[in-house]
């Protein structure tokens, strides 16, 4: 049941990379800095929820790219107030017009990748959407119950999918 959570694609050119919100370690940003460095795009739009301390999570992931040696020129920050996948795909889809984006990778944790997929593929019509996972330290597709956060990692993800399916 892990393993159907993840929904990942090979990388290809696109017009924009998107790093979700939601990773606080900084591995998808990382993932979508090293898909620029491979030119699959040149510009990563990254989404930024208020969080913590009056900070914006964008506020912090792009310092912290940008310190371990990437351009800040690739990245755009994403500041909105969204509380969910939902949410962010409605302000992440302003600025995707805007740029007049039609194919977009997206990156984001491996659990959280099919859940993603089918909510911004229903509100991004029009843009084609590719999903890219990255690995979470706490969950494995294949062994989630081998610990407590990947225990924890996986029944909330279900618990997202199955609200998400219902219309909650």
């Amino acid at each position: 049941m892990g393993e159907w959570l993840v929904r990942s694609e090979t990388p290809s050119h696109a017009d924009v990379i998107v790093v979700l919100a939601g990773d606080p370690s900084g591995h998808r940003i990382l993932r979508a800095a090293q898909l620029v460095k491979q030119g699959y795009s040149s510009t990563v739009l990254v989404s930024g929820p208020g969080g913590a301390y009056d900070l914006h999570e964008c506020d912090l992931a792009i310092p912290f790219v940008v310190r371990r040696g990437y351009p800040a020129s690739w990245f755009l920050p994403v500041p909105h107030s969204a509380h969910s996948t939902e949410e962010e795909g409605k302000a992440l889809l302003l600025v995707l017009q805007k740029l007049r984006a039609h194919t977009v990778l997206v990156v984001t944790s491996d659990y959280h990748t099919r859940r993603a997929w089918r909510t911004l593929r229903a509100q991004w019509p029009g843009v084609d959407v590719h999903m890219i996972a990255c690995d979470d330290e706490f969950f494995s597709p294949s062994g989630w119950w081998h610990t407590r956060e990947g225990r924890k990692t996986f029944l909330l993800e279900w618990t997202k999918t199955f609200a998400a399916t219902v219309g909650m």
